[in-house]
């Protein structure tokens, strides 16, 4: 983010430098160029280190948690929590290359580090899809369990609209043999239960549309700089809804309009 990295001088020569994180040196001086030239230190009797960096925060805990505030130092240095000589052993290495995670990528490595020391292991080798998953794994799992018992809910809820929405029109048989008695045409009758129809249906949108919009705030616990307001997809459930509203109209007002007006009328 500003500054400089750690170079291979700065370790061997156990100069007292360190990179800090982006909401570490917003936390203590408010801005990032602030923070270049500050020195900071562990204990009190340890050597002051110069800030030379500034490094973009990272997500450690998962992307569902804060970024932790992070100092990163040298992995030789002197006077570091109370040792006169401290080193790291453990050295991580990150590598960009199109053939991550091939087996032709890590017989490369394993050549390249073999050939300055025979007897340095290589140890807990991942690409980064599997850190993402791993970070991922909880929130994953509980937004497929949402998307299961939404599709589920979805579908319950359009079975149960043309099933309610056919019984009513089978309950209003006699009154569709009285208006036909009377001269009332298919087309009219039906179009006069698509209509009343498709309101109830309007009506049941709207209220779960607002329903839906005061869960955004559960569900944007759930999300990683996404957000919870989809117009695609509320879109798509709304036409979903409106259509089986319409065919179940649509089909049983057909349906009951096809009986014979005298079949109608004995109709209980």
């Amino acid at each position: 983010m500003a500054g400089r990295d750690l170079t291979w001088a700065d370790t061997y020569q156990k100069l007292p430098v360190a990179i800090v994180s982006e909401n570490f040196a917003r936390e203590y001086w408010q801005s990032e160029n602030e923070a270049l030239g500050k020195r900071i230190r562990v204990g009190n009797t340890d050597d002051w280190h110069e800030i030379i960096g500034i490094a973009g925060d990272v997500y450690y805990e998962g992307v569902n948690k804060p970024a932790s505030s992070v100092v990163y130092w040298p992995v030789i240095m002197r006077q570091f929590e109370g040792e006169k000589d401290y080193v790291r052993r453990g050295v991580a290495f990150a590598l960009r290359s199109p053939g991550a995670g091939s087996e032709s990528l890590m017989k490369e490595v394993r050549e390249a580090v073999w050939s300055v020391d025979a007897n340095l292991p290589l140890a807990q080798v991942h690409t980064l899809d599997y850190f993402y998953g791993k970070s991922l794994a909880r929130t994953s799992f509980t937004l497929v369990m949402l998307g299961v018992a939404g599709g589920m809910a979805l579908l319950l809820g359009i079975v149960g609209i043309y099933g309610v929405i056919a019984y009513s029109v089978l309950q209003r048989t006699r009154e569709i043999g009285i208006r036909m008695a009377l001269g009332a045409q298919t087309r009219e009758l039906t179009g006069m239960f698509v209509r009343q129809g498709l309101l109830l249906t309007g009506i049941g949108i709207a209220c779960g549309l607002v329903v839906a919009f005061a869960a955004m705030r559960l569900m944007a616990s759930l999300l990683f700089h996404v957000s919870p307001m989809d117009p695609l997809t509320y879109l798509g459930m709304t036409i979903g809804v409106v259509v089986t509203g319409y065919l179940a109209c649509y089909l049983s007002s057909r349906r009951a309009a096809t009986v014979d007006p005298v079949d109608a009328l004995r109709a209980k």
